[in-house]
C-alpha cells in the first residue's frame, strides 16, 4: 500500500467552512484505478490554527502518480487556490510506503 497525506493548518474559526468544502467537493477518486480509501482527519488546536490531515491509500506508487497526471486529479483540485484565506501556509504533503500491515 502507498499512503499520501496532506497536512493543513486551518485558521481558527474556519473549521466548519473547511470541513464543508471537503464534504461537498467531488474528489473523483472512486473511479481511479488503484484508489483504496480516503479519510479527512481533524487534529489539535495550536498557535492560532487547527490541524487537519487528508489521508489517501493507494494500491501502489505507480497508481498514485498516474492519478496526479489524470483528468480526475485536475477536476478534484480545480479552484483549490480560491480558499487560501482558510489556511496558514500551503498544505504539507507526506508520502509513506507500507512496510508492515496488520488488519482484521
Amino acid at each position: 500500500m502507498y499512503l499520501t497525506m496532506n497536512r493543513f493548518k486551518v485558521v481558527l474559526g474556519q473549521e466548519d467552512a473547511f470541513e464543508e468544502l471537503w464534504r461537498s467537493r467531488d474528489s473523483h477518486l472512486k473511479q481511479v484505478p488503484g484508489f483504496i480509501s480516503f479519510h479527512l482527519l481533524k487534529g489539535h488546536e495550536k498557535d492560532g490554527y487547527r490541524l487537519y490531515a487528508s489521508h489517501t491509500a493507494w494500491a501502489s506508487e505507480a497508481e498514485f502518480k498516474a492519478w496526479t497526471k489524470s483528468e480526475a486529479f485536475r477536476k478534484a483540485h480545480a479552484g483549490a487556490n480560491s480558499n487560501k484565506d482558510m489556511y496558514l501556509g500551503a498544505p504539507e504533503l507526506e508520502i509513506f510506503e507500507t512496510v508492515q500491515e496488520i488488519s482484521v
